[in-house]
Parts: C-alpha cells; structure tokens; sequence
C-alpha cells in the first residue's frame, strides 16, 4: 500500500484538473452515506467533532476518511483538522493508498467552492475577499481565481498579523493581495466574498452586499456555527454542496430553516443539480448567489483517486 503525504498532495493536485474531477463526480455519482459526525468534549474552550466519512463506485474504488477537528487546537500552534484518507480496491477491497487527510480535504474543498463559482459567480468577477487565515484560506484563494479573472484579493482575519503574512504569501504578479481590517469596507466592494472560519457568530451582514456579488461559505459545519446572518440568506439565490448535509449540519441553513425565515423549498439547488443541467445557477448579473458547503465523501474519494493516479 502507498503513503501520499500532505507535500505530495499538495504538490499534485493542481485546481484546474480538480475542479474537473469533482464536476464529472457530482454527474455520474457515487454512492456516499450521510458522515459519521459525533461531537467530543475536551478540557478546552470548544467541543471537538470525530468525523468518519464513506463512499465507492462499485467495482471501482471504495474510500473512507477519518479526521478529526478540535478548533483550539491554534492556541499550541497545532491544525484544528487532522487524519488521513484510506483508499482501497473496489474489486477486492484491498487497501491502495493512505493519503493525508488535510492536504486531501483543503484541496477537495477549495475545488469545490470553485466547482459552484463556476455556475454562481459572474463571469467578470475580479475582486476576492477572503474571511479567514486558516488552512483553507490559500487555497480558496487559488482555486476561485482558476474558474474567475481574480486581480485584486483583499484578507480579514480576527489576527491582523496572520491576514498580512498570508497576503504577502499570496500576492503575486497579475494578482494584488493585501490584508485588511475593514472587514465591511472590504465586503461592500467585493465580487466573491469567500468565508472559512470556525465562527459562531455572523461575520458578513446583507445589508454589506453589493448586487450580484457571490458568497461563498465554508467553514460553518455544525448547527451551531454560522458566518453570515439571515439578511444574507434572504437576499440570495442559495446553493448548497448536498442537501442531506447542508440541511442538518450546516448553521447557516439550519438556523434559518428552524426559525421559519426560509424552508428547503428555497434551496434552489445543489451541486449534483448545477452539474447535470438540471437548475441554472446564476440567472441574472445583479444576482446575489449563495453556495453553503459542508463537505461530502464523493469530493474526498474523487480527489484521492486523482491523487493516486499523479502521484
């Protein structure tokens, strides 16, 4: 069996290819139970989630990733996510590969935000404002401005230190990158506001959205979690990754849904939908359009397979 290790993957995975991967993914399907999500106490300030998630195409490859999430895990420099991905034979079942399951996750995720940006963002979107310092936040930065014309990204982070480092990490030529603490300046002039935090509270309000901006939210993956309040939710045409996940997970959704402000008639869609055809995404430039992720197996085990194959 083959180790792939968080610089192999990172250093195979290019966006383009992957964002494919996924779009093929989510139109032939795969078969992907609702995860495992069981929530941990710990002797810190936040519980910690076990997440254990399963899927196969039969006779092709069956995949489990097992990973972790304890989010004060940054007050001893550690990553709030860790585990690894187990890829094995779907003809005999034996193991193939075990991959690292952040590297694995951060490029799974990223890719997918940009899989809906592709159908939810305007096609001249050129300005970025990333929320968030973590993990994900490069590679959301690098994987929306595969599918969009990004040129100028602006950082929000709760430590100004680590919004300027990644800025100055991140700014290259053809793509200006600087940090910023006008968390609402840096929304009202942006085309994609793109969010991965472990945040409880709303951070982006509707009232700060500029006509046919996209919003993209990642990070909130419990009921309890949420990134932007209900005038958001009211205001745009809203995608998620699946609805079985988005639905129960997500408190961006669920929060919404169980004080009667929305009903999961007003989901428009999900990526499944804008992957075959069957809802449009984007319907109109002035558009606000929402895409609220949670993760899904399907992404894990298109992506491992990817990594397998250029590794």
């Amino acid at each position: 069996m083959r180790t792939i290790g968080a610089a192999e993957v990172e250093a195979a995975l290019e966006f383009g290819p992957l964002i494919e991967r996924l779009r093929k993914m989510f139109r032939s399907g795969c078969e992907a139970p609702v995860r495992h999500h069981h929530t941990i106490p710990t002797f810190d300030q936040h519980a910690a989630t076990l997440l254990v998630m399963p899927a196969w195409q039969v006779g092709r490859y069956i995949g489990v990733k097992l990973v972790t999430v304890f989010p004060d895990n940054g007050t001893r420099s550690l990553p709030s996510i860790m585990g690894s991905y187990l890829l094995l034979s779907g003809k005999t079942g034996a193991p193939l590969a075990m991959i690292d399951g952040p590297a694995l996750t951060v490029k799974r995720t990223a890719a997918a935000s940009a899989l809906a940006a592709s159908y939810l963002a305007r096609n001249d979107a050129s300005r970025l404002l990333m929320v968030g310092t973590g993990a994900l936040a490069p590679h959301l930065v690098l994987a929306h401005a595969t599918v969009r014309p990004i040129r100028e990204v602006l950082i929000w982070g709760r430590d100004p230190a680590k919004a300027d480092r990644l800025a100055k990490q991140l700014n290259r030529r053809g793509m200006k990158v600087s940090s910023t603490q006008d968390l609402e300046g840096a929304a009202r002039g942006a085309d994609i506001v793109s969010c991965a935090t472990l945040s409880r509270e709303p951070l982006i309000r509707g009232e700060w959205l500029a006509e046919g901006v996209h919003v993209d939210l990642v990070g909130g993956f419990t009921p309890e979690m949420r990134e932007a309040d209900d005038a958001v939710i009211a205001r745009a045409r809203i995608f998620v990754d699946t609805r079985e996940g988005a639905t129960k997970e997500a408190g961006d959704i669920t929060q919404p849904l169980a004080a009667g402000l929305m009903t999961v008639d007003d989901i428009a869609g999900d990526l499944f939908d804008l992957t075959r055809g069957d809802r449009a995404g984007r319907r109109f430039y002035n558009q606000i359009t929402l895409f609220k992720s949670v993760g899904t197996a399907l992404e894990d085990l298109a992506a491992a397979q990817y990594a397998v194959e250029v590794t």
